[in-house]
C-alpha cells in the first residue's frame, strides 16, 4: 500500500479517518508491506502510518524514502550524509518505530557521490536503524556505480504500470543487475486504471492531475488510456473483480518476484486493488493486455 494519499496534500479531498481504515482493512486482506516518503505531506503521511500502525508493527513491512528536501518555497534532492542522518531520525520518530525496514532513496541529487550515499546507508544498516536499503527513479547508466554495494541493495522503486511501459526494459536490467525485488509506483497510472474516469474527466485545483505534467488524463495518452481501459472490463467481468485489480494483477504476472504499490484514500479501494492476489490472467488476457499497452500513445 502506497502512503502518497495520507500526506493530504495534492489528491483532492482525503479524509484521515478513512485512509487510517484503509490501512487497517488492507491488513486484514494480507497486505503486509506500507510504503511512504517523508515529503509526502511533509511527514504528515509518516505520521500516520506511525500512529495507525503502532498496534500492528510486527505484521508490516515499513518502507520509507528520503532525498526530496523542501525548504524555502524550493524542492531539491539531497543524498548527503549528514541529510540521512538528520532525515533518517525523523523518520524514525514519525513512524513510531527504533528501525525502518526498508530505507530508499527518492531520487539520486547528481551531487553526492553513490559510493557516500551508500556507505552512509550501510553505517546505518550495521547500527540497526535499517534492516534493508533500496533505491527509487534510477537508470540503469547508474549501475556500474552500484555494483560493489550489490549485495547490500534489496530493492530498487521505478514507475511501472499498463499505463507506463516506457521504462519496462530498463526495470528488467536493474532487476537483474543488482538482483534486486522491483517496487512499481504509479501502478494504477494515477488512478487512472480503475476505470471509474472517462474522456470528459475533470479534476479540481486541489488534486495535482489537474495539471497537464499528469498526462495519463490529457489528450492522446488519455485516449490510448481509455483503449486499455476498455480492454481491461471484459477480463474484470469475467473474473468478477474490479477494473483496478485486472491493473495490478497484470504487473504481479509481467514481473515475477515485484511488489506492487497502490495509493488508497478508503477501505474499498484497498479492497479493489487486493483482490489481485485471488485471481490470475489467461495466457489470452494477458497477451491482450500487452497489446494494448504497447507502443506510443
Amino acid at each position: 500500500m502506497g502512503g502518497c494519499p495520507a500526506g493530504e496534500f495534492g489528491w483532492g479531498n482525503v479524509s484521515r479517518a478513512e485512509v487510517e481504515r484503509a490501512m487497517l482493512r488492507a491488513i486484514e486482506l494480507g497486505v503486509n508491506f506500507f510504503d511512504t516518503a517523508d515529503t509526502y505531506g511533509l511527514g504528515r503521511s509518516e505520521e500516520t502510518l506511525g500512529e495507525t500502525l503502532r498496534a500492528h508493527r510486527g505484521q508490516v513491512v515499513l518502507a520509507t524514502k528520503f532525498g526530496v528536501r523542501v525548504e524555502n518555497g524550493k524542492t531539491f534532492f539531497d543524498n548527503s550524509p549528514a541529510y540521512i542522518e538528520k532525515a533518517l531520525a525523523a523518520s524514525l520518530a514519525r513512524l513510531r518505530t527504533d528501525c525502518v525496514d526498508l530505507y530508499q532513496a527518492h531520487y539520486l541529487d547528481g551531487v553526492t557521490p553513490v559510493s557516500e550515499m551508500m556507505e552512509a546507508l550501510i553505517r546505518h544498516q550495521e547500527k540497526g536503524d535499517i534492516r534493508a536499503i533500496g533505491l527509487s527513479n534510477i537508470d540503469p547508466a547508474i549501475l556500474p556505480e552500484l555494483e560493489p554495494y550489490r549485495e547490500h541493495i534489496a530493492t530498487f522503486q521505478n514507475h511501472f504500470s499498463l499505463a507506463h511501459r516506457d521504462d519496462e526494459a530498463a526495470m528488467r536490467r536493474i532487476a537483474d543487475g543488482l538482483a534486486a525485488a522491483p517496487l512499481t509506483w504509479g501502478s494504477l497510472g494515477q488512478g487512472m486504471l480503475t476505470g471509474k474516469y472517462g474522456a470528459d474527466v475533470h479534476f479540481e485545483a486541489n488534486d495535482r492531475r489537474s495539471r497537464s505534467v499528469y498526462d495519463n488524463f490529457y489528450g492522446d495518452k488519455l485516449k490510448k488510456n481509455l483503449r486499455i481501459v476498455e480492454a481491461m472490463r471484459p477480463i474484470a467481468r469475467a473474473h468478477g473483480v474490479p477494473v483496478s485489480g485486472v491493473a495490478v494483477r497484470w504487473i504481479l504476472d509481467s514481473l515475477p518476484g515485484g511488489v506492487v504499490i497502490t495509493g488508497v484514500k478508503s477501505p474499498a479501494q484497498a479492497e479493489a486493488n487486493a483482490i489481485a492476489l485471488t485471481f490470475a490472467l489467461t495466457a489470452d488476457e494477458k497477451a491482450a493486455l500487452d497489446g494494448v499497452s504497447s507502443g506510443e500513445a
